[in-house]
């Protein structure tokens, strides 16, 4: 089953932040190996995986990266138990690119492709950042472009096998099916960096997204009332526009403490044409100790209102031209408090290891929803009628393992 078009996004988003970094004044990244286990485990869904990048060096102006993902996700989620199945997959992730330095300025692209077996993503990158005024101010800009094929398992009758629906992209002008639907994805993005004091850092980035084609999930349902249905209610499938452009404008600034310590602080606000605006601050506290230690803290706040044509229960079939109950949808807020530390820790001498560090976090989130209700409740007491239920609440735990090795 197919995870939505916002998880490939974050997803890529991640990588790209790896991949594209900028070279500080005016030097390639270091060459360096990072091996990365995760696992999220919340609201009836578990991903978890392993991950390994490399980044290598070739001559003083050139550098070449390589990044290898797979994430398990097993999911019986309150959407699936709805209207669909518990099931489990496999996603696949890989990443090529490089990165070129001359003089201050630096160019990076590269591809990645994503695989599942009701999603295939494919995007390229393409980065500059220029150092100026003596290296004090690094300017960059990258664009992002995407390619995504959705489709839509069911069950073979005749073999009992999962296969992809060969129809449900509709059909070719010989009449023949055609397996899935496209979304093509277009990102422009301006960041600036500048540091301000000896002990400030201020960060201040602009994005712009556009998307088009296919944008919900094969497998989400509405709900609209029905007063005949046993429970009150009906399903149906989900209509969105083909289009969608959001914007969305970040600052951060990084005060260093005499001690060695850090103390970060961020916003950023984002609003789309859906109807959708959020905003998300974060505090976060990173202190050495132990000589070798280094411990970090944060917390984040995220709140968003619902999208224009999103409702919980729907008053009737065909309400509006369109439809949605996707719960990322919905209008909730979410916290997040994390702890993490890190490990430089020696290895036994070795001509091609000039370093190495070990890292291990924990993240609880909570979302609260405001308008998304949990509709497997309906029935099961008198007063859990359609639209009467309780509001869904999610709490989830992220685990990650992060090992680091610098040749």
């Amino acid at each position: 089953m197919q995870l939505n078009v916002l998880r490939h996004r974050l997803l890529t988003l991640v990588f790209l932040s790896v991949c594209t970094t900028p070279a500080v004044t005016g030097v390639l990244p270091d060459d360096r190996t990072d091996v990365l286990y995760h696992r999220y485990q919340g609201g009836g869904i578990t991903i978890q995986g392993p991950s390994i990048l490399v980044q290598k060096k070739i001559t003083d102006n050139f550098a070449l990266n390589g990044n290898w993902y797979q994430d398990y996700i097993s999911s019986a989620s309150i959407d699936v138990k709805l209207s669909a199945s518990p099931y489990k997959e496999k996603r696949t992730q890989q990443t090529a690119g490089f990165q070129y330095l001359h003089g201050k300025s630096t160019y990076s692209a590269g591809l990645i492709h994503s695989s599942e077996p009701d999603y295939k993503a494919n995007t390229t990158y393409y980065s500059l950042s220029q150092d100026m005024f003596g290296d004090l101010t690094t300017l960059s800009m990258t664009y992002t472009r995407g390619w995504d094929k959705v489709y839509r398992n069911l069950k073979d009758a005749a073999t009992g096998r999962i296969i992809n629906d060969p129809s449900f992209g509709g059909f070719d002008k010989d009449g023949n099916p055609i397996s899935f639907k496209d979304a093509d994805h277009r990102g422009y993005s301006i960041g600036l960096s500048q540091i301000l004091t000896r002990t400030i850092i201020a960060n201040f980035n602009f994005e712009v997204l556009t998307d088009q084609g296919y944008l919900q999930s094969p497998y989400r349902k509405i709900l609209y009332r029905n007063p005949l249905a046993g429970l009150g209610y009906t399903q149906a499938e989900q209509i969105y526009p083909n289009t969608r452009t959001s914007n969305a404008g970040s600052g951060q600034l990084k005060y260093y403490l005499p001690y060695r310590a850090a103390v970060t602080g961020s916003y950023r606000y984002f609003s789309d044409t859906w109807g959708i605006r959020a905003h998300t601050a974060e505090v976060g506290y990173t202190h050495p100790a132990f000589k070798k230690w280094i411990f970090d803290t944060s917390f984040r706040f995220y709140t968003q209102n619902a999208a224009t044509f999103y409702s919980d229960l729907f008053p009737r079939a065909n309400s509006q031209n369109f439809m949605a109950r996707d719960r990322e949808l919905a209008a909730f807020n979410s916290y997040t408090v994390g702890i993490g530390a890190s490990y430089d820790f020696p290895l036994p001498p070795n001509p091609w290891i000039n370093r190495s560090s070990f890292s291990i976090r924990f993240d609880h989130l909570l979302i609260d929803y405001k308008d998304f209700r949990n509709a497997l409740l309906i029935g099961t007491s008198p007063e859990f009628t359609a639209g009467n239920e309780p509001l869904y609440k999610l709490n989830a735990n992220i685990f990650q393992l992060f090992g680091s090795v610098w040749f």
